[in-house]
């Protein structure tokens, strides 16, 4: 069996929105009949491994069948999260192994933070998929800049921790490897902003200096949390499965997640293979 590919769902500030874009990349996969494995690092919080038992939930209790991801098990997260980073890798490492078996692609969704565990699934890559904020808040994770002229001075502490990721894997291997990495803007609002602009600018400078692409994210939809308590994305709405009502907003959603798995070169998982969704049937 070929080796799977490893996405990484990372960026070290809290709030960017990693487990609701890494439930979205999911859900395109499963649909483009990939078998996927996820791996969920935010041991305390769980955001993305919850969301997958209420999806299970939810179509056992409505008889809709709907595609999986598998679940490697790490144990319960609260009390690992109190664990040593040894035993806290030693479980990693066990969950990781038992995916790289069985799945086609392991997705990870990491913590808010610099820690072990985050550092040892960067430094198995393939592709780090980072959402950040319409906001400098966020860039600022990813670059340095001028408080004066808005000038970019220098990579911050986020590039320095994929940079340490690739130079990791190129030891490991004993060859140069490259980690496609890809910065989405994400919970954009839809009113254009001067304050985006100036953003984008500074990310396309940023982007020649530490090698990073730039995609397209998720605008800040209701949409895309309303469905989180059903385990569902819009990649799942069809006409017999509706838990809310379905608007051109929703079609538009699915449009927006199409765009943002061809980005991240997910070619064969644009939505082609999504069930119909007729807006004017709801």
């Amino acid at each position: 069996m070929a080796q799977p590919q490893v996405i990484v769902i990372g960026n070290e500030k809290g709030g960017a929105g990693k487990s609701t874009l890494a439930i979205h990349i999911v859900t395109g996969l499963l649909h483009a009949g990939k078998k996927v494995a996820i791996i969920d690092l935010d041991l305390r919080q769980r955001s993305m491994e919850r969301f997958f038992s209420n999806r299970g939930a939810w179509t056992a209790a409505n008889e809709q069948p709907l595609p999986m991801p598998i679940v490697p098990d790490m144990g319960d997260g609260k009390a690992l999260a109190k664990a040593d980073e040894a035993e806290q890798l030693a479980r990693f490492d066990a969950a990781y192994a038992e995916a790289q078996g069985v799945a086609d692609i392991i997705l990870i969704d990491t913590p808010g933070g610099d820690t072990a565990l985050s550092r040892a699934a960067h430094g198995r890559a393939d592709q780090i998929v980072t959402p950040m904020n319409d906001s400098f808040v966020d860039f600022d994770l990813l670059g340095e800049v001028d408080p004066v002229t808005l000038d970019l001075k220098k990579p911050s502490i986020y590039s320095e921790s994929v940079w340490e990721a690739r130079k990791h894997r190129a030891i490991t291997e004993g060859r140069q490897v490259t980690i496609d990495w890809v910065v989405v803007t994400n919970r954009l609002a839809v009113a254009e902003a001067r304050n985006r602009r100036r953003l984008e600018e500074k990310m396309l400078k940023l982007a020649k200096r530490v090698g990073f692409r730039v995609g397209p994210g998720l605008r800040d939809r209701v949409i895309y949390r309303e469905l989180f308590p059903f385990g569902l994305t819009v990649a799942d709405l069809s006409n017999d499965i509706r838990p809310v009502s379905v608007s051109l907003a929703h079609v538009a959603a699915r449009q927006e997640l199409r765009n943002l798995m061809q980005s991240l070169g997910l070619d064969d998982a644009q939505g082609g293979s999504l069930a119909p969704l007729d807006a004017a049937a709801a």
